[in-house]
Formats: C-alpha cells, sequence, structure tokens
C-alpha cells in the first residue's frame, strides 16, 4: 500500500488518542474464563542486551534462560517502553506509555525518589491482577518511587520484597532505606549475593501461593546483570567499592558470571514450578527493562542503554505456556513492555465487560501462533532530544540534531538512511511523531535523563 502524509499521521493520532480497553481480548484463544486461572511469572532482567542470552547472540551462556524459548516462543522484535529502567517500568505496570505520567519522565528516578513517584491512584497491572483474585508479589526492583508515600504495595502489590531505588550492590546491605534489600517494609541487616536472595524468595512465593490454593501474579526483577560489576564470588570487590556505578570496574568475563548466576536461578524457579506440579499452569515470561550497558551484547543492532537506536529498545522476549504456546516456535511479532497487561488480562480469562485502559496491544493470538500484524508505536527520550517511531517495517529516528530513516527488515543495524530517498515517508513519520508528542506531557526542566557522553568511551 503506498504511504500519505494523511494515513501515517491519522495512525499516530489514533494511537495516542485511544485508550484500548480491552478491544483485543474476545479475539484471544484463551480469552474464556479458564477453569484454573494461569499462575504469572514474568522476569525481567536489568540492563540485558538483546545478544547476552544464548538464544539469540551465543556469545554468552545462559542455556536455563534458553529453555524458556526452547519450551515455548522466542520473539525476535521485543522492545521496552524506553532505553531506560525507571520509564519501562512505569510503561509495564501501567499498560501506558510512560510519558502521560510524571514519574514516566525520570529517565531513571534518582535523588528526587521521595517526592515523585508513581502515583497510588493510578491503575496497575497488579491492581488489575488482584480483582481478578489473584495474589501478586513484586521480588526484586522496584524505581518508581520510595516509601511511605510511593511502592509496590501501594499499586497493587500484596506483597514486596526487593529494593526501592534503582541499583544497589550484590553483597553489602545499603545504609540509605531507598537502597536497602527490604522484605515488606523491614530493612534486612544483610543478605547474601543478591541474586540468590530474589531467585529464592521467587520460589518461596510460589510455594506458598501453592500451599494458600491461589494463583500467583508474580514480577520476578533481578537487578542483574546491571552494574556494579560482582559476580558471586566478588565480595571483596563489593568491600573496595567507591561508587555503586563501577565506571572503574568490570570485564566480560565478570559479566558472564553474573549472567551465570542470573541463570542459576531462573533454572530454579523453573524447577520449583515443576517440583510443585506448576509448570503446565505457568505462563513464563522473560524480558529485558531496556537494552545493554558497558558489557552487553547488542549484535546485530547498534546502540546502548540510554539511546533509541535498536540496542537500546531491542530487548531478549521468551514465553512459555505449555499445552498453549507451541515449542520452539518464533514469531516477529512487535511487541513493547506495555502490551504484558492486556495480554496477561486475556490470558487470566477477564470478561468482556472488564475495562482496562491501555496504550498496549493483547499479543495472546501471536503466542499461541496466530500472524503476526502491523504495529505503530512510538518513544521519546530527553537526553540529546531523542525520538522515535516504528510503523510496520519503517523507523524514524532522531537523536540531536540528525534525523534518520531506516527499514529495519532489510537493515536492523540502522545504517542504510533512506531519509534522502525516501522524502516523503520521512516527513509523514516525523510529523506522526510530532503529533503523538503533543498528546504527552512535556519534560520538566529539571527531569533526569541517562545521558552515555562522557561516560562511555565510544560516546564522544
Amino acid at each position: 500500500m503506498p504511504i500519505t502524509r494523511r494515513s501515517v499521521l491519522g495512525a499516530a493520532l489514533s494511537a495516542s488518542a485511544a485508550l484500548i480497553a480491552h478491544d483485543a481480548m474476545a479475539a484471544a484463544p484463551s480469552a474464556k474464563s479458564p477453569a484454573r486461572k494461569p499462575n504469572i511469572v514474568y522476569i525481567m532482567a536489568d540492563d540485558m542486551g538483546y545478544g547476552d542470552l544464548g538464544a539469540y547472540g551465543k556469545v554468552y551462556q545462559t542455556p536455563n534462560i534458553d529453555r524458556i524459548g526452547a519450551e515455548g516462543v522466542t520473539l525476535t522484535q521485543g522492545y521496552a517502553n524506553s532505553c531506560v529502567c525507571t520509564a519501562t517500568r512505569v510503561g509495564l505496570i501501567t499498560g501506558r506509555y510512560q510519558n502521560r505520567f510524571r514519574i514516566g519522565q525520570e529517565e531513571p528516578l534518582g535523588a528526587n525518589s521521595a517526592t515523585i513517584g508513581l502515583d497510588p491512584t493510578v491503575p496497575t497491572m497488579p491492581g488489575y491482577m488482584r480483582q481478578l483474585g489473584y495474589r501478586t508479589a513484586l521480588v526484586g526492583k522496584w524505581h518508581m518511587g520510595d516509601a511511605p508515600k510511593f511502592g509496590p504495595t501501594r499499586s497493587g502489590y500484596d506483597r514486596f520484597f526487593g529494593i526501592y531505588s534503582g541499583g544497589k550492590d550484590y553483597f553489602v546491605q545499603a545504609d540509605i532505606a531507598s537502597a536497602a534489600l527490604h522484605d515488606g517494609e523491614t530493612v534486612l541487616k544483610t543478605h547474601r549475593y543478591l541474586t540468590d536472595e530474589l531467585g529464592d524468595r521467587a520460589i518461596r512465593e510460589l510455594r506458598e501461593a501453592k500451599a494458600d490454593n491461589v494463583p500467583l501474579f508474580l514480577s520476578l526483577h533481578f537487578t542483574a546483570p546491571h552494574w556494579p560489576w560482582e559476580g558471586p564470588e566478588d565480595m571483596k570487590v563489593a568491600e573496595t567499592l567507591t561508587n555503586i556505578m563501577h565506571q572503574d570496574g568490570g570485564s566480560i568475563a565478570t559479566f558472564q558470571k553474573m549472567l551465570t548466576s542470573l541463570d542459576a536461578n531462573v533454572g530454579k524457579v523453573l524447577q520449583a514450578l515443576a517440583d510443585l506440579g506448576e509448570a503446565d499452569n505457568t505462563i513464563v515470561v522473560f524480558t529485558s527493562d531496556n537494552g545493554g550497558e558497558r558489557f552487553s551484547n547488542v549484535w546485530p543492532f547498534t546502540g546502548m542503554k540510554g539511546e533509541l537506536l535498536e540496542g537500546g529498545l531491542r530487548v531478549p522476549l521468551l514465553v512459555r505456556w505449555p499445552g498453549h504456546i507451541l515449542p520452539g516456535s518464533r514469531s516477529d511479532q512487535v511487541a513493547i513492555s506495555m502490551d504484558w497487561m492486556p495480554t496477561f488480562l486475556a490470558a487470566a480469562g477477564a470478561p468482556a465487560s472488564f475495562k482496562a485502559p491501555t496504550d498496549g496491544m493483547n499479543i495472546l493470538p501471536q503466542l499461541l501462533g496466530g500472524a503476526s500484524v502491523s504495529r505503530s508505536l512510538f518513544w521519546m527520550f530527553k537526553a540529546n532530544g531523542q525520538a522515535a517511531h516504528r510503523d510496520g517495517d519503517w523507523k524514524y529516528l532522531r537523536i540531536g540534531k540528525y534525523e534518520h530513516l531506516f527499514n529495519l527488515a532489510q537493515d536492523e543495524h540502522e545504517r542504510a538512511d533512506f531519509a534522502k530517498r525516501e522524502p516523503e515517508r520521512f516527513e509523514a513519520m516525523k510529523k506522526a511523531h510530532t503529533a503523538w508528542a503533543a498528546t504527552m506531557l512535556p519534560y520538566p526542566a529539571d527531569s533526569a535523563s541517562w545521558g552515555n557522553q562522557g561516560h562511555v568511551p565510544d560516546r564522544y
């Protein structure tokens, strides 16, 4: 179909103006209320690049995580809502573009976390799941505002074990409460290697839900492989660390150790599901909150965390649901973090009358083997004035004063710039992004945004 300025602009305005109230649920094969609601285990890594899994990149070894795709579906076009953590987490939990909310414009949330956060009155995915009879638990990273004003149990979760802040040492308990490991409202005095703590608590949540005979919605948000660069045997590194961002440390070998620990803990969770007899009745998702950081592998893409190039946005995405998703299948369906709210509600059998406004799409039909459908998606990022708009195979990109047009089906490495060859398409997609951005909140002058210049040697 030939592209016109009107068709692209109209699609943008429709996408941003419509608050989709579960419109795709009725089309889902499993949208009818199941006899037994499936457990949902949503596992999210932190700063994992597209190629950091063996299933995608074959540079690092992650056999347990790879099993999720081998026993389910591997999606090759999974996107994060943003190229940094807080913003993606807002998009995930609300099912909306994060730029609709003040907290979503912190890229990421930093020193103002006591006063800026996710408003507890905002409807959330765990809140909706609780309405459907699920026990809801967050194990791991929150990063959407500090207690007592904000927090997981004020935004739909029944239980919380993890950290409020954006990062934490893997061994040393923090002096600042928001950066410390919490069990509910209690700050733990000490803890073991953090990835092990989170994996073990996830297993405990699975066992207790089984004993209590309640369906479980578990958000397992690991901090790995986010800095500081500490493997399970690196306690001495932690004891000498002077800055948690660890600009003077890390290596590919250490990064593999962190991935190996993450992989082992995911393996423990999968084994616990099998031991409890719940593997066949559990949807397991594995993904990341944004693209990779310093030691990540993002091939075949360019870019990294903090950039709207594919390497900053495209993430691993594996889904398993035995008896529903064909083992070993692959899908090129474009999917994004905010899709999970309508998708999980559909899988849980939410009735047609159940209204949950979302900018996302129910991708359950595609997970179950249905044909992929074209998407129109938008991103913006304050640092370096970045903007991106994907429409079908095409992507408009702006970074700083430079603008580009790429065909991702032909060139996912984002090098062949069609801006001059396809001027009408370029202008139409640019205007579509401008129209969408006008429906979002403007960035406050004092909001944070992650910039790589001066921190990463090849960003100069």
